[in-house]
């Protein structure tokens, strides 16, 4: 069975699911829509699609999924557009940048018995995923504490920054995911601090460049997040969860993974420089499990309720930094 794709948006994210999809024996590219028509040519041109507006590729009999990679805030907009066309849908984060919307558009998904993935690469990366498997495995007993590093190497502009929903919801919304992947359980408490220490315009936009995040479970897990806008030295990305038994840890990526010793010491290349470089794999594999899910006619994970947790944690944490006090995510 061959999954017929529509992909809508044709910017940087755009090109790397067309990629994934184009690279998946088990799938097709059939249509792309942009309102940019050389975007759009451009990457009909690379994989031998359509080019079709909107509306086209709601009503075709010959797609079967949507992948969904336009402006935040038409997200929830067209899930719930192509989930009443009977589509499945893959949907980059965050659903929408509103808890409410978010839940309004998870009803109808629901009313429409929908299949709805959400974005969250990360739990896709075959190193964060060796992790898991460890903790699954019962290799580091049971799960008791997880520390998640997430630095940028460099702050994006801030005309992105004022649309972005903020550095929780736009940037920690990630760790936060990976936060409840790797614990296995809900968050109830979170406590946060941010502050402006790379980019005073920042600052000046309404959002913060430098936060930390304590979460913990009802039982008493905890997860430490630490978010930079900033790192000289590349991109980093470190997990490292802590057992009863044991600790298990995914350091950071190169694209050359060497050591050069010599009289003056021991060297290692530069790490990754951005997310398109370092998550490669993750976004080829998300697409992959996506597909599979509709083939075999299962619930694809992370599902909707994932994305909505992990908005409702990022909520928690802007109520945190702004009240100084521990949130309960649930209340949000």
């Amino acid at each position: 069975m061959t999954i017929r794709f529509g992909l809508l948006g044709a910017g940087r994210i755009g090109k790397v699911h067309a990629a994934a999809v184009g690279a998946d024996p088990d799938a097709r590219l059939v249509a792309v829509a942009d309102p940019m028509p050389g975007a759009a040519q451009a990457l009909a041109a690379r994989h031998g699609c359509e080019i079709r507006a909107i509306d086209e590729i709601e009503a075709a009999g010959d797609i079967d999924a949507v992948v969904i990679c336009t402006p935040t805030d038409t997200h929830a907009d067209l899930i719930e557009r192509f989930v009443r066309a009977g589509k499945a849908v893959f949907c980059e984060k965050p659903v929408d940048l509103s808890l409410d919307r978010v839940r309004a558009c998870l009803g109808v998904v629901r009313a429409h018995g929908g299949r709805l993935m959400v974005g969250f690469n990360r739990r896709f990366d075959p190193h964060f995923r060796a992790v898991r498997a460890e903790i699954d495995k019962g290799s580091i007993g049971e799960v008791e504490m997880a520390v998640i590093t997430s630095r940028d190497p460099g702050p994006p502009p801030v005309d992105y920054i004022r649309r972005s929903g903020g550095i929780f919801r736009d940037m920690t919304i990630h760790d936060f995911d990976m936060a409840r992947f790797l614990l296995g359980a809900e968050i109830t408490a979170v406590a946060a601090t941010a502050a402006v220490l790379v980019d005073p315009a920042i600052g000046a936009a309404g959002d913060y460049d430098s936060v930390q995040v304590l979460l913990q479970t009802a039982d008493g897990r905890q997860a430490v997040i630490s978010n930079s806008r900033r790192a000289s030295y590349g991109y980093d990305q470190r997990i490292e969860v802590h057992g009863s038994k044991g600790m298990v840890s995914a350091e950071n990526q190169r694209p050359v993974s060497i050591e050069l010793a010599t009289a003056a010491g021991y060297t290692r290349p530069p790490l990754h420089d951005f997310f398109m470089t370092r998550y490669t794999e993750a976004y080829a594999n998300e697409i992959a499990a996506f597909i599979a899910a509709i083939r075999e006619d299962r619930a694809p994970s992370p599902s909707g309720e994932d994305g909505l947790a992990a908005l409702a944690l990022a909520e928690a944490a802007l109520v945190s930094v702004r009240e100084g006090r521990v949130v309960t995510p649930e209340g949000i």
